[in-house]
């Protein structure tokens, strides 16, 4: 799988997470919260939301790197939330549940008969209509306030605006999870009319009633009840007419515009989820896995599965196979359905012919039977571990594969002394460089020093104590076109390398609340001195990191005097020369303001200045080169456009005309 890793990367996708992206995903949940108080949103909505945010501030407080996927979980979560209260139209399709069948005996033979679907039958003499057969639209759906799922026991609430009531007579389990449109839902029930008549029980027969929530296989009342329901809650319905059998009833057990009453225990439910919200992949969880990370596009997963078809033969299975998530494996639906994972989790997918194999099908493969065309599969996926793959430089160009997790939160930062144990090879397996082996004592260097190349230097920084990591570096941040003698053997020019990299130890640099002032002045002066000599060697973004750095150690600390802060302010015009050559123009403007408050007669700063216009008016002047160009480019292309749309249309009136023995314009000698 290391040579894959290393093969592919440079086609894997992004998929480096911001941890900034937090904050806004919190706003955007504010946002959402606050219009359903402006009634802008239905009622329930505000109950999950705010359950959502506080899950965000828990989880978001354990964010590890930037490869978390809480943020993903709370976008889809939300979505779905709105959609299923506020759209109009609830036509998720069904889904097949097959029948448990024994792997040993079905493999290399066809089942004799197909598994049972979900029915909305009770029994053989009581079944529940479906909305559409009473006379009701699936889109009329009611206004679910959302407080009727914490009635207090004993008393009765109205859902919605259709007459629905609802009296609570047991408690359900604490929490806020409550079954969702599509869910398949397992209930007790005895349904009785007006006079007490009891026309079905599930009690009676033993055996709990299944189906799928929202979908149309119950009675609308049912459909908008149990949703407010938790698990272990025992309540009472009173359905009107309108929300049960309507004018025709239900002959002979139940009258016409008949008031019904059950009695309804929930006892549990599970989760099915359309994945692509197409109706192409559902996904039924079977066990539920740990934690709350996903694997992503970059990533490398070790699944199991058994893939079947609808009649229960089996046409794929393993013990376990690892991939990368981006590339696939067996169908389309497999990479799809894994990104919504867990690990440890175990689903059951049924998958439509397109994110199967489609119209073509997929004939036998060794001791595998074929794939029809158009052949719906049904596959048990258990996702057992994956590897995190992070892009490291937002380039695609420093891949970081973890192989061991590290301990703890804590990462080394710029000027952390790190000591690791490493291999570098060229991407043929040859070894360049060996630190940390065969009782040699591990590598020790400065983090941001410039000590080793810049692909290592940054994978570094992301490394936790006891991690050991994979890092794939391509030549831009590695040794660039330039051949360079190492330790063991010599990086041709422009060479993709690779590093098998162990995070033994690290020590961070001191931070300024841990030093007294006459450490922070030694601290600052010291970080001004390596900024100059940082400058001077053209390194202009690790000389603007250390002036900003110098200037931080007395800005913040009361201690120092006004004079004091003033003067390390100073070292602003600095940092500017630095943004300046980064093509920083705007942050090199405040820098340099912010210098001149201090000292508006200052020569050397008003230089810098003049500088810093001059440079400004050469990029204004660049754009506004390059703009006029694309616009140029632009107008001969809408003049092109016309003249060929005038010919076009002088061509059509030119046949039109000929057809009716008319001359015209451009065949005026006709």
């Amino acid at each position: 799988m290391m040579a894959k890793f290393i093969a592919s990367a440079d086609t894997m996708a992004n998929q480096d997470a911001s941890i900034r992206n937090l904050e806004t995903q919190m706003g955007q949940l504010s946002n959402l919260v606050s219009a359903r108080q402006q009634g802008a949103l239905p009622g329930d909505t505000e109950k999950n939301l705010r359950e959502v945010k506080a899950i965000t501030l828990r989880e978001g407080k354990q964010l590890e790197d930037p490869h978390s996927s809480i943020l993903m979980d709370n976008k889809t979560l939300v979505l779905s939330l709105i959609d299923e209260q506020s759209k109009d139209d609830h036509t998720q399709a069904t889904i097949t549940e097959s029948t448990k069948t024994d792997s040993s005996s079905n493999k290399g033979k066809r089942a004799s008969s197909p598994p049972a679907i979900l029915s909305s039958k009770m029994d053989d003499d009581f079944e529940f209509p479906a909305a559409e057969n009473m006379g009701m639209d699936d889109d009329d759906d009611m206004d679910y306030t959302g407080s009727d799922s914490d009635l207090p026991v004993g008393e009765e609430n109205e859902i919605g605006k259709s007459g629905l009531k609802k009296k609570v007579l047991k408690e359900g389990e604490k929490g806020w999870e409550y079954p969702n449109s599509g869910d398949e839902v397992e209930v007790h029930f005895v349904g009785t009319l007006p006079d007490g008549t009891q026309f079905d029980s599930s009690l009676d027969r033993g055996t709990p009633f299944k189906f799928k929530l929202g979908q149309g296989h119950v009675i609308k009342g049912w459909d908008e009840g149990i949703k407010t329901m938790k698990k272990g809650e025992k309540a009472l319905f009173t359905i009107p007419p309108e929300l049960g059998y309507g004018e025709s009833g239900s002959p002979p057990t139940i009258p016409p515009n008949s008031t019904l009453q059950f009695e309804v225990e929930l006892l549990s439910w599970t989760g099915v989820k359309d994945i692509c919200k197409d109706g192409g992949i559902f996904k039924k969880i079977l066990t539920e896995g740990e934690g709350w990370q996903n694997p992503k596009d970059l990533d490398e997963v070790f699944v199991k599965y058994e893939a079947q078809l609808e009649d229960g033969t089996i046409v794929s299975q393993t013990d376990g196979v690892e991939f990368t998530v981006k590339e696939g494996y067996f169908c389309p639906a497999l990479s799809k359905a894994v990104k919504t994972m867990k690990k440890g989790e175990k689903v059951l997918l049924t998958i439509k012919p397109e994110y199967g194999f489609g119209e073509n099908g997929r004939p036998a493969i060794r001791d595998e039977f074929d794939v029809p065309p158009n052949a719906t599969l049904q596959i048990i996926l258990e996702l057992v571990s994956w590897k995190i793959v992070s892009d490291i430089s937002n380039d695609q160009k420093v891949l970081k594969k973890i192989l061991k997790e590290g301990e703890g939160y804590e990462r080394p930062d710029d000027g952390a002394t790190v000591q690791v144990n490493l291999i570098g090879k060229l991407l043929d397996g040859t070894v360049f460089v060996r630190k940390g082996h065969d009782d040699e004592s591990s590598f020790e260097f400065k983090v941001d020093e410039d000590q080793v190349i810049e692909g290592l230097d940054r994978a570094v920084k992301t490394m936790k104590k006891g991690e050991v990591a994979l890092v794939i570096i391509q030549p831009e941040h590695a040794f660039g076109p330039s051949e360079s003698p190492q330790e063991l053997a010599v990086v041709p020019a422009n060479s993709a390398v690779y590093y098998e990299v162990e995070m033994v130890s690290f020590v961070k640099e001191k931070e300024s609340w841990d030093m007294n002032s006459e450490e922070k002045i030694t601290a600052a002066g010291k970080k001004k001195e390596e900024g100059n000599i940082w400058f001077k060697a053209g390194k202009y973004e690790r000389a603007s990191k250390r002036y900003e750095k110098a200037a931080g150690f007395v800005n913040y600390d009361s201690s120092f005097s006004e004079e004091e802060k003033q003067q390390a302010k100073c070292q602003s015009t600095l940092r500017a020369q630095a943004y300046i050559h980064l093509v920083e123009l705007e942050l090199a403007e405040n820098d340099i303001k912010k210098a001149l408050e201090i000292d508006p007669e200052n020569r050397d700063v008003k230089l810098e200045y003049k500088v810093l216009k001059d440079k400004i008016k050469e990029y204004n002047r660049k754009d506004a080169q390059f703009y006029g160009n694309i616009f140029a480019k632009m107008n001969k292309l809408e003049q092109a456009r016309s003249a060929l749309l005038t010919l076009y249309l002088a061509r059509e009136q030119g046949a039109a005309a000929k057809q009716e023995g008319v001359p015209t314009a451009i065949d005026s000698k006709a």
